[in-house]
């Protein structure tokens, strides 16, 4: 039974087929055109309730299946026609009585105007939309994968999401292709109907003739009541479908269902609808017009109209001042110029400034230093504000969780405010209260990154990519895709936004892990090892090491989600090796050997890291000139030397700019933390490892050295 409804479509396709050959009683058609009516009803309503047009991906083939079985429908019916002096089941004399009502010619006008209609509108726009949205849905593959590439990057997404991401623009392309292709099956239905139609009609007055089966009139009413009725039988189900088909091409900028997507639009429009019940009742002033419906359609639509501006009105939004509501209900207050954000979770309400400070306890909200802080001009407002709808509070959401899983740090809550200090197009990041990072967008344009070699140079205003400093110009909307094939990775304004705020969120990540943040992720860790978090706090390890042990792991890039290893290391490190509690750059050290799987991760391609090394000769250099002073030993070179090596590091760090790795230096395990200090002021974001930190099974590969050059040299 199971394998039966498994090849359940295979038989029914068989089945279809067979219709074109075998002949059916009336009966049994009835019940084909029955199945065939409720087939087509079910495709319409599920291409009006779905979301997007992939949900009901298997309809270009059902598309196909349908038509095949309306065919071989047709099929049955004109051989029953023909040869049963018109009659082919009951429902067909129902339709073909119906529509007539004893007059021929009105029948048959009707039924080529509903042919028509469904050839040269529906089926003739649904095939136009299709190929438009298969043209373009192809020629903008390649801008979607680099912007995926671009939220990978970044940290918006992991690689599993842009996994799924791919997939979804391929099954996009080939969906939209393959609906190209069978909208020419529902046009050449709507032409076959026709033809049907002409052979009933005139093949069976032919026949009745022969077969002397009455008068020409007798014949022709008869004849073509069965033609009027087979037409309709085959002809609703293939309006039905010929509906579906445009419905599912056009559904490509829909965000809901058919149903929520006209309520929510039409809604959010109450003066065009009192506009249009006032322009309804004018026309009832024009003589011989239906005065009583007409008045009854304009109060319904002035009715409606202010009914729906009056519930916008007294929904909470913001003003021009920059006051919003972050939710419904009530909740604390929100200081002016907060825009709706994350101010903790709750929800705040709106204000004026004189208000909101006769609290004196809101004036001691002035002394608070906010973790993070975004302030924007005023142009930018529509990119936070979820009333008009702004995406970056979600946008922070994701990203949030996204750098958790992957750091083991969750990121406090980002205070959005909007600044009359700032131009209208600028935007400020703020870490602990003082400005970090300042960028501007233009909202209606797209930021295009210069590629190194473009095939053609577009036209657009020239800038700066504001998270990595590259080469970019901002292009209008209906250049986009032409950028993009001239090699140009196109980013929306919102994206340039998130993605400086992440590249700068994790540069100061260590700055954010406060000592309350520090007991947090203690406290989670003990819930999965409470023997563990008990022997080593606060015997062994204090809150206070343990806050300088992760701030200086989240400061070179390395992930602390592993809490239980750093936690026994740390306590194997003291409790066995003896080794001092004010060594803490030993501790950190042998936490890191301990992490090397994970530090090896972050730079490791296929199985080989890409490194610049340190010559024998310049280690031992190295070592020698270490010195030690109240907080441990430090590197201190001469000046000489030290010009010399940054600028090896400069020449050396370029040969990283065609690799995706992250520039790597390695080094001794005694060096590594000492020569990071050195260079860490002068490349902030290049790491050093040490040979300890990676993986037994992975090929390192060096493709530049760091070497102590002769004074000779270093004068030349």
């Amino acid at each position: 039974m199971k394998k039966l409804l498994n090849y359940s479509v295979v038989l029914f396709v068989l089945t279809i087929i067979l219709l074109l050959i075998i002949p059916l009683p009336a009966g049994i058609v009835d019940v084909a055109i029955i199945l065939n009516m409720s087939l087509s009803l079910m495709i319409l309503v599920i291409t009006m309730t779905i979301r997007e047009p992939l949900e009901f991906a298997i309809f270009p083939s059902l598309l196909l299946v349908t038509t095949l079985f309306r065919l071989g429908i047709n099929v049955s019916t004109t051989r029953n026609i023909l040869s049963n002096s018109g009659s082919s089941g009951q429902i067909i004399k129902a339709f073909g009585d119906f529509i007539l009502q004893g007059n021929v010619v009105v029948g048959l006008v009707i039924y080529l105007i509903i042919v028509l209609m469904q050839f040269l509108v529906i089926t003739k726009g649904a095939e136009r939309v299709s190929e438009v949205a298969a043209r373009f849905t192809l020629d903008a593959m390649p801008g979607k994968q680099m912007a995926i590439d671009a939220d990978l990057n970044s940290g918006l997404i992991d690689e599993q999401q842009a996994k799924i991401r791919r997939e979804k623009i391929q099954r996009e392309a080939d969906f939209y292709g393959s609906m190209d292709g069978a909208t020419k099956i529902v046009k050449g239905d709507s032409v076959m109907s026709l033809i049907t139609t002409g052979i009933n009609l005139v093949g069976g007055i032919i026949i009745g003739m022969v077969q002397g089966s009455g008068t020409l009139g007798e014949v022709a009413t008869t004849y073509s009541i069965a033609t009027v009725g087979d037409g309709l039988v085959g002809q609703i189900p293939s309006l039905l479908i010929s509906t579906a088909t445009g419905m599912i091409v056009t559904r490509a900028v829909a965000e809901g269902s058919l149903n929520e997507d006209i309520s929510k639009q039409f809604t959010a429009q109450p003066t065009a609808i009192m506009i249009s019940g006032v322009v309804i009742a004018i026309l009832s002033v024009i003589p011989g017009m239906p005065v009583l419906q007409l008045l009854i359609v304009s109060v319904g639509l002035v009715g409606g109209g202010y009914y729906l501006s009056r519930r916008i009105r007294e929904e909470p939004s913001m003003s021009a001042a920059g006051f919003a509501a972050a939710g419904p209900g009530p909740g604390p207050e929100a200081a002016p110029g907060d825009l709706p954000g994350e101010a903790g979770g709750e929800t705040l309400r709106q204000v004026t400034e004189e208000e909101y400070y006769k609290d004196v306890n809101n004036v001691y909200n002035l002394l608070t230093v906010e973790p993070i802080e975004m302030e924007f001009g005023y142009s930018l407002i529509p990119l936070v504000d979820e009333s008009v709808g702004g995406r970056l509070i979600n946008r922070i959401v994701i990203f949030r969780r996204q750098y958790a899983q992957d750091m083991g740090f969750v990121i406090p809550s980002i205070r959005l405010r909007d600044s009359s200090g700032l131009n209208t197009n600028q935007y400020s990041i703020k870490i602990k209260g003082e400005e970090v990072a300042r960028g501007e967008l233009l909202v209606d344009y797209f930021l295009a990154l210069d590629p190194e070699n473009p095939e053609k140079e577009i036209d657009g205003i020239e800038t700066i990519e504001p998270a990595y400093g590259i080469p970019s110009r901002w292009i209008r909307p209906e250049d986009r895709e032409m950028a993009e094939l001239y090699g140009y990775t196109v980013i929306d304004p919102l994206s340039v936004l998130v993605t400086h705020l992440s590249e700068v969120v994790k540069q100061h990540a260590h700055e954010l892990l406060t000592r309350q943040e520090i007991i947090h992720l203690v406290e989670n860790t003990k819930k999965n090892a409470p023997e563990l978090i008990e022997e080593a706090f606060p015997n062994y390890i204090n809150y206070s090491l343990f806050q300088k042990i992760l701030t200086s792991l989240l400061k070179e890039g390395v992930p602390i989600k592993d809490l239980e290893t750093i936690i026994e290391t740390a306590l194997e490190s003291i409790s066995e090796t003896g080794l001092p509690l004010k060594d803490v750059d030993g501790l950190i050290e042998h936490i890191r050997t301990a992490l090397k799987r994970t530090i090896t991760r972050l730079y490791c391609e296929d199985g080989s890291m890409k490194v610049i090394t340190l010559d024998s000769e310049l280690e031992r250099t190295m070592v020698s000139c270490l010195s030690k002073g109240e907080r441990g030993y430090y590197l201190a070179l001469s000046p000489d030397v030290l010009q010399s090596l940054i600028n090896q590091i400069t020449v050396q760090l370029k040969k990283f700019n065609s690799l995706s790795q992250s520039p790597v230096i390695l080094t001794s395990q005694v060096m590594r933390v000492h020569f990071y200090r050195l260079i860490d002021q002068f490349y902030p974001n290049v790491r050093v490892l040490s040979f300890n930190e990676i993986a037994n099974n992975i090929q390192i590969q060096s493709i530049g050295s760091l070497t102590l050059e002769s004074p000779e040299r270093r004068g030349a």
